[in-house]
């Protein structure tokens, strides 16, 4: 269920990032639709560390890489 909801939140920060060029080519320039759009980016971009961090911290999330496995 966790990575359902980063992969949500990863694909919500594209489709804002996508949105933001768009208002950025289109808009005129009294517009502040790119704006609103980039303080949504910051927002969700925020929201997912936040969950990666607790995906991490509560034993969710773990790290498959192989030299992530090496112990002293």
């Amino acid at each position: 269920m966790l990575k359902l909801i980063i992969a949500g939140l990863f694909f919500t920060a594209l489709a804002s990032l996508a949105a933001g060029l768009y208002f950025l080519l289109r808009d005129q320039q009294d517009s502040t639709r790119l704006l609103t759009s980039l303080k949504f980016r910051i927002v969700i971009c925020v929201l997912l560390v936040v969950v990666i961090v607790y995906g991490f911290w509560s034993g969710n999330l773990t790290n498959q890489s192989p030299w992530g496995q090496i112990h002293s």
